[in-house]
């Protein structure tokens, strides 16, 4: 048998490297979850699993609620995983429900339809779905739908300011005209570490020097999620670029509604950094508040890894943001 070629065989290993990666976190994240402290009741949590917000029978179509016990009237966070629109789920993200739920938040921690097998726009359109579920349903778990964060990293924080500017802008397909027509009006939005255009990967060499292997990861992100769209050569495909959409708007006028504050913590060795350094121009030429945050050293999504040091900080910040721009936390919660 002839040896591969060059060519195939960095395709083969691009192909593996996404699995592989995925299996790591899931180890990970259900390594994680063994330990006594991880138990949601050890903190006055209560998780409850696996609840459709699509009636497809699929898991992409799951969400997880962490509710403080007895809570009454909170405030909610939607929160949106990351793993490069490929891979990962709400049960490798545990940590974000109970650590929000833990400081008197309703959490909807949802599952979305994962790329290349499911490519732009499915993700959003989940996204879009579960928002909407969240605003009719979340009232019967608890929560106060209209004092509500969106939130997310990575991949998750481009799907979140998605959702935030449909808040903002009557898009174009159905699916995010809703979430306008509905008037769903979150009190805030974190994005965090995000991948927030996912068009011209090339953009993060023009400004830098990428190792190889580090520029394929990013340019995999775009392949497997535009790639095979059928939305790729249509205008809708600005609903998958956040950040050029939020940088096309000249002025706050252009605006149906204001977007609300935003916090953007990111590590400054993070190879996608340069997207939360625009989005905060943009946003704030939208006079928009944006508090965002430099972790000196850190690398993509520090914050997970939460016995550091620089995550605690991360997570404190967070939360001073949500204090002084999210919703009041209730006596109940």
């Amino acid at each position: 048998m002839a040896p591969a070629s060059p060519g195939l065989a960095g395709e083969l290993l691009r192909r593996a490297a996404g699995p592989a990666i995925a299996s790591m976190f899931e180890g990970l994240a259900a390594l994680g979850a063994l330990h006594p402290d991880a138990r949601p009741e050890a903190h006055g949590v209560e998780r409850l699993r696996d609840i459709p917000y699509r009636d497809s029978g699929l898991n992409a179509h799951l969400l997880d609620i962490y509710r403080p016990v007895d809570v009454r009237d909170a405030p909610v966070l939607f929160y949106v995983h990351g793993g490069g629109f490929r891979i990962l789920s709400k049960d490798t993200h545990w940590v974000m429900g109970l650590a929000f739920a833990r400081a008197g938040f309703v959490v909807v921690n949802i599952n979305y339809r994962l790329a290349p097998a499911h490519p732009f726009p499915a993700a959003l359109v989940d996204a879009s779905r579960a928002l909407c579920w969240t605003q009719d349903h979340i009232g019967e778990f608890g929560g106060d739908p209209s004092r509500q964060v969106i939130a997310g990293e990575s991949a998750g924080a481009n799907l979140a300011c998605a959702l935030t500017c449909a808040t903002s802008l009557r898009g174009e397909p159905g699916w995010l005209r809703e979430i306008f027509e509905r008037q769903i009006r979150p009190t805030a939005t974190i994005a965090a570490c995000g991948i927030l255009q996912v068009s011209d990967p090339d953009r993060f060499r023009r400004r830098k020097k990428l190792p190889g292997w580090l520029y394929d990861r990013i340019e995999e992100v775009s392949r497997a999620y535009l790639g095979a769209s059928s939305y790729a050569d249509r205008r809708s495909e600005r609903w998958a670029n956040p950040l050029t959409l939020i940088e096309s708007l000249e002025s706050p006028e252009a605006l149906e509604r204001p977007l609300p504050p935003f916090f953007t913590p990111v590590g400054t060795r993070d190879p996608i950094l340069d997207d939360t350094r625009r989005l905060a121009r943009a946003l704030r030429r939208l006079n928009t508040p944006v508090v965002e945050r430099y972790y000196p050293g850190e690398v993509h999504a520090f914050h997970a890894f939460v016995w550091r040091e620089q995550a605690r900080r991360c997570w404190d910040d967070t939360f001073a943001f949500l204090q002084q721009h999210g919703p009041a936390i209730s006596s109940a919660g």
